[in-house]
């Protein structure tokens, strides 16, 4: 069953993310924003969301330390409704909540990806159902949904859900890739 393996692989990476050495993580998430960097974003002046990290996740918040000193507006992801798994996103200081749409970089936590931007989240589906509406589109500008998560939480294949959106691009330690087009 399709659920069953999501299941399994789930614990496993989420087992496996929290051996990780804070030490090796801190480093790890250095070398992300290094590479996010790399290619360019966060760009100067954008909107971007981060999460706050939980059950071993890598940190994005050297990339939200970058995103402040180019001047970008940093958001964090905030649940409206349990029930509905629903959110939205709350401005670190001052701004109002903003729908996602006008976000223009969203930073999005993985338990799994793969090189064609599926991605296997903590499985409650809060980040698809936001931005739903990329699934309608072939191309899309914004936001660039990118996934951060450690190389060795990259898999062969995923099966993806028939609502599961799929990443534009996913940062890791060790290599930035990018599978969609923006």
């Amino acid at each position: 069953m399709l659920s069953d393996a999501r299941g399994e692989l789930r614990l496993d990476l989420r087992t496996r993310r929290r051996t990780v050495a804070p030490v090796a993580a801190g480093a790890a998430a250095r070398s992300a924003a290094g590479l996010l960097a790399a290619a360019g974003l966060p760009r100067p002046g954008s909107r971007i969301a981060v999460y706050q990290p939980i059950d071993g996740e890598l940190d994005p918040g050297p990339i939200a330390e970058r995103a402040r000193r180019l001047g970008c507006e940093v958001f964090l992801p905030s649940i409206t409704r349990r029930h509905g798994r629903r959110m939205h996103f709350r401005a670190e200081r001052g701004t109002p909540c903003l729908n996602g749409r006008w976000l223009d970089l969203v930073i999005v936590p993985c338990v799994a990806f793969d090189g064609a931007g599926h991605r296997l989240g903590f499985g409650a589906g809060y980040y698809d159902r936001h931005f739903s509406f990329l699934a309608l589109r072939s191309a899309w500008r914004r936001p660039l949904l990118v996934g951060l998560a450690f190389e060795f939480q990259k898999v062969d294949r995923l099966q993806p859900a028939p609502w599961d959106v799929p990443l534009w691009a996913v940062v890791t330690e060790k290599h930035f890739y990018q599978v969609g087009t923006g």
